[in-house]
């Protein structure tokens, strides 16, 4: 089973306080948007690594979009480096937290979805196929929920690491053994 990232959030503090309408006049690319009366943050678009970056007044700044923990971390470093660049006291340190890792995976497995949401007696499974063509299933420890569709594809989100999502998706495994 190979478990591909698709999406890394991360977030931390490049400055005390940021001067947006400042920031986005002097960051004049075309990756760049800011419209507080719509979003209170400036909204930049890198190309290299394909991500979009998040910046607030307060300092802080979110990542999203990065296919690694390595990407977001690196996307992070280089707006930082591009802010410093137009003028601004950065931080000492970039502290960077990992919010939330969204990975995929192809179990080969087609599923009976109601056989599992009835044979997983558990307060962590929902299935309302009227409402969303998967089982919900959801993990305590390591915090995550796994998205089943009947297909054998599974989405696993909540992690904070690529090592939490791999033993997320393994104990789901695990709690079907003998049932599928």
């Amino acid at each position: 089973m190979k478990i591909e990232i698709q999406n890394v959030v991360a977030s931390g503090r490049i400055a005390d306080s940021l001067d947006l309408q400042a920031l986005s006049l002097a960051m004049d690319d075309a990756g760049v948007t800011y419209k507080p009366k719509q979003f209170p943050g400036l909204v930049y678009r890198m190309r290299e690594p394909k991500v979009a970056i998040l910046l607030f007044s307060t300092g802080k700044i979110v990542c999203t979009g990065g296919k690694s923990v390595e990407q977001a971390r690196e996307a992070m470093r280089k707006v930082a480096e591009t802010v410093a660049a137009k003028g601004v006291k950065l931080r000492d340190e970039l502290d960077v937290e990992i919010q939330n890792i969204v990975a995929t995976a192809d179990l080969n497995i087609e599923f009976d979805l109601s056989l599992l949401a009835t044979t997983l007696l558990s307060e962590g499974v929902e299935y309302e196929p009227e409402q969303f063509p998967g089982l919900v299933y959801r993990i305590k420890e390591p915090k995550a929920v796994i998205l089943v569709f009947q297909s054998g594809k599974v989405v696993c989100t909540g992690t904070k690491t690529p090592e939490e999502a791999t033993l997320a998706v393994d104990m789901f495994l695990k709690a079907i053994k003998g049932i599928h």
